[in-house]
């Protein structure tokens, strides 16, 4: 196991000093890595996640390194949740600066997509677009009235590239590409930024590559991702406090892909050896 931490500095600061965040998803992974950086640069964050155990730990964490955290246990899926969320941090704050759409989901594979149920569909659009269309409408309307906000929303790699080995998670990660794409566009000259990342290769709760890839195959993250390392949450966090920032106030409607270079230098290859019977890797052992 190589050691899993972003390297270098996480630049001037503090960037976010007095603002509000809200991060969906915001208790493992991605998400904490965002809060805790958030925190570092002054902003008062609220994590919004359906696991209230991590929630809490993650929010100690924040308030131990001197940071302000809260936490506010909910189902993004859930439009009473989204609402009961909205409500909270408005009346506790008063608005809201950042709102950070990162809750997602896999849910499960299938080897194909004649083979997958549509009751999988339904699933992996509610947890993957479904939320980021509820949880964006409960806070825009507070952004637009003050005239201030960024919006931004975590895609996937998988959204700027085909996904052979899961369409129609593909398909839902594509539409928050499209989603904010349009919105950046439409609110554009009312204050409120609309941006988003499309991660790739990044160890986290749902993909676990210390336990995905076995020891004796790590030496070839340099031929799998041309920055040469797997990467982790933090590696995503800078790139969402640059899109949260003033640092990005010239850009809107664009999804960035933070993946290591993969989207640019190649994909998903076909493969009789692939684990689980996909078909697909891209993660290539004999390129």
């Amino acid at each position: 196991m190589t050691n899993l931490e972003a390297p270098g500095a996480d630049g001037p600061g503090p960037l976010l000093a007095g603002k509000v965040a809200v991060i969906t998803g915001g208790a493992g992974s991605i998400g904490a890595a965002t809060a805790q950086l958030f925190a570092e640069h002054g902003a008062q964050v609220v994590i919004a996640d359906i696991d209230a155990d991590r929630s809490d730990a993650t929010v100690e964490s924040i308030r131990a390194a001197g940071g302000d955290a809260r936490s506010v246990a909910s189902d993004v899926r859930i439009q009473a949740d989204v609402d009961r969320l909205c409500e909270a941090v408005l009346a506790d704050y008063g608005r809201v600066d950042v709102l950070v759409n990162n809750a997602g989901h896999f849910v499960r594979q299938a080897r194909g997509f004649l083979d997958e149920d549509p009751e999988l569909w339904e699933e992996l659009y509610k947890v993957n677009l479904l939320h980021v269309f509820t949880v964006t409408r409960a806070f825009l309307p507070s952004m637009l009235e003050r005239g201030a906000g960024s919006i931004i929303n975590v895609s996937s790699v998988e959204g700027l590239r085909g996904y052979p080995a899961g369409i129609v998670y593909g398909a839902f990660k594509a539409a928050v590409v499209q989603f904010t794409r349009s919105l950046g566009v439409q609110v554009a000259n009312q204050g409120v930024r609309v941006n988003g990342i499309g991660p790739d290769v990044t160890d986290a709760l749902q993909v676990p590559y210390d336990s995905l890839v076995p020891a004796d195959q790590w030496h070839l993250w340099p031929l799998w991702v041309p920055i040469g390392r797997v990467g982790v949450g933090r590696d995503q966090a800078r790139v969402l406090l640059f899109l949260a920032s003033d640092l990005s106030a010239f850009v809107t409607g664009h999804t960035i892909p933070t993946d290591g270079g993969t989207s640019s230098a190649g994909g998903w290859f076909r493969s009789e050896r692939r684990a689980g019977g996909t078909g697909w890797t891209n993660r290539p052992i004999d390129p």
